[in-house]
């Protein structure tokens, strides 16, 4: 799944029935790897009193996992084109599911990072492989897209439905329940997938690139490295500085080794497609603006008003519902008109909800909240499926692989740079400033709105049929 991925080798014809019961196996485990990029949010403060850690060690953990899934996603896809979809997508899982119960064994803060690291690790070999088995089992054109659409909704609602069910977790049976919950469901989702996902590889499968993997994880780690301990060095540090300094040479370096190598990581050759580069941006920017509502929301309603783990992740059902509601209505919006109307609504949705709560105070009213997360949360709802669509539209069918595996790098990304923005603007902070310290976040996720307009602007008119 590298930018040179070909055309790929069709698995035999499959049943209606097997087809969508593909799709309701991968999409089982894409519910995994976003609840887990989000669950852990709202368990953050309960974390670290069990394990006795400050909130700049706690991004960590949060981070640790994003971080990797965002830089192995798309050499993970490249493995499974050379050795088989199912067998790294089951690998995926198993990884997956050890780093779980490692996590909820975790004796130390710095051992849950660790084995966050290892669960984004399983995570990178479910995100894109998902895609490409559902799009290999799935030769209809139309059908495809209609799959496509349920494959990014099922991911968008997992990302808003984890605070809500990390708090009742964690309200119930302690932080480390939101680890072993995972396991039953990675076990029938190896089952059902060992049963119905057939093997499929691609004709030419492409060597995985090393040279680029090393500077984009490099390059990936640096940067958001410093966005969470910019608070404690100083921004203006030797080390800060240094850091700068490293994250632009690094970067330039990937570009220029990519653009030379004949089967490269990331082509930078794509990004000369608008529609391409735009629905990359937006998935980014989509993530941030979840991720530093997410963060900020966990950190104020639990240390400033003092409300229990389940009572905040209560205060987020207004988000899950707005996307649960909305996010397969935008799946059926892109089939029937395009992607352009529900990149609109989107982006109208989240700058809505962002400037709700520019005045944030500690006595801000409940119902004035819940209204902002519900915004928000129809935003995410409508965005997702309309951004994959845009950014496999923006290149030649080919290539459809690796424009998923592009955005799903981008969307992880942007949530790592959420939460380290959302962590670095309330570090230090006490209970009662924490609310006027997390101002700049919620212009930051109005803004995030305001450029999925543009975006919209450059998505593709749904093609005429018949």
């Amino acid at each position: 799944m590298t930018a040179t991925t070909t055309a790929v080798r069709p698995v035999p014809a499959l049943s209606a029935r097997r087809r969508w019961t593909v799709l309701a196996v991968c999409c089982l485990s894409m519910f995994l790897v976003g609840l887990d990029t989000t669950i852990v949010n709202v368990g953050l403060p309960a974390i670290g009193r069990g394990l006795d850690a400050g909130t700049r060690r706690l991004e960590w953990t949060v981070d640790a996992y994003t971080l990797v899934l965002a830089s192995l996603l798309i050499s993970s896809g490249a493995l499974a084109d050379r050795f088989g979809r199912r067998r790294v997508f089951q690998s995926g899982l198993a990884v997956f599911g050890a780093a779980s119960v490692l996590c909820a064994l975790a004796p130390s803060v710095d051992a849950l990072t660790a084995a966050r690291a290892v669960q984004g690790i399983g995570a990178s070999m479910l995100s894109p492989v998902a895609l490409a088995i559902v799009v290999n089992a799935m030769p209809d054109p139309k059908e495809r897209a209609q799959a496509i659409g349920v494959w990014a909704s099922v991911f968008g609602i997992s990302m808003a439905a984890g605070p809500v069910a990390g708090g009742a977790l964690i309200d119930g049976f302690g932080w480390r329940s939101v680890f072993w919950a995972n396991v039953p469901v990675i076990v029938v989702a190896l089952v059902l997938s060992a049963v119905f996902v057939p093997e499929s590889r691609a004709p030419r499968a492409q060597r995985v690139d090393l040279p680029g993997q090393a500077l984009l994880t490099v390059a990936i780690g640096v940067a958001v490295g410093v966005l969470i301990e910019g608070p404690h060095i100083g921004w203006t540090s030797p080390v800060a500085l240094s850091a700068y300094g490293l994250a632009v040479a690094v970067a330039a370096a990937f570009v220029r080794v990519e653009s030379r190598r004949p089967q490269p990581l990331i082509d930078p050759g794509l990004f000369r497609s608008r529609v391409f580069s735009s629905a990359v941006l937006g998935a980014l920017a989509v993530f941030v603006a979840l991720n530093v509502t997410l963060l900020l929301n966990t950190l104020y309603l639990q240390h400033t008003r003092g409300w229990t783990p389940l009572a905040a992740g209560l205060a987020t059902l207004p988000m899950a519902a707005g996307a649960t509601v909305c996010a397969p209505l935008s799946g059926r919006m892109v089939g029937r008109v395009g992607a352009r109307p529900p990149l609109l609504l989107a982006g109208s949705f989240i700058t809505a909800g962002g400037l709700c709560l520019v005045g944030l105070d500690r006595h801000t009213a409940v119902p004035l909240l819940l209204v902002a997360y519900l915004l928000i949360g129809i935003g995410f709802g409508f965005a997702n499926a309309p951004l994959t669509n845009t950014a496999v539209s923006g290149l030649p069918p080919a290539r459809a692989g690796v424009a998923g595996a592009i955005t799903s790098t981008a969307r992880q990304l942007g949530a790592a740079i959420g939460i380290a923005l959302a962590g670095g603007l309330v570090a230090g902070s006490a209970p009662a400033g924490l609310a006027h310290a997390s101002r700049p976040g919620w212009i930051l996720v109005a803004a995030c709105g305001l450029l999925l307009l543009l975006v919209a602007r450059a998505a593709r008119p749904p093609a005429r049929v018949g």
